[in-house]
């Protein structure tokens, strides 16, 4: 081996400290499982004891927990922030949800509007 493979072979892209702060301390998963835990917690109790009468609120604010407890896990768990892989994973994920919602919300559209715009069933009988 050349001296010039050396030292494109220790260059090639890696670097050792980076990858070190890619990833979490027991500090951050401590963090991370206590919240997990809370946020799954207030749901259940929610839901279990029917603290709040109204079933659509209750199914928001679990909805609502449920998105708090996702981002929770992007962070403590898998590292996800503007700084790891200079931030391309998070505009990753960004550019996911936006075509989720994108497709989400364009499929309850359609549903909707065919189920309005649908001929009833009393009408299509046969007449004889």
């Amino acid at each position: 081996m050349s001296a010039d493979s050396h030292v494109a072979h220790d260059h090639h892209g890696h670097d050792a400290h980076a990858v070190a702060e890619a990833h979490g301390s027991l500090r951050d998963y401590v963090i991370g499982f206590v919240l997990s835990v809370v946020l799954t917690a207030i749901p259940f109790w929610l839901v279990m004891s029917g603290a709040i009468e109204n079933k659509q609120v209750t199914a928001f604010i679990v909805m609502g927990l449920a998105v708090v407890q996702i981002v929770v896990h992007m962070v403590y768990f898998l590292h996800m922030n503007g700084k790891v892989e200079g931030g391309w994973t998070m505009m990753a994920l960004v550019f996911t949800l936006i075509v989720v919602v994108i497709t989400l919300a364009g499929s309850l559209w359609v549903m909707y509007h065919l189920n309005t715009n649908m001929m009833p069933m009393q009408e299509m009988s046969p007449r004889g």
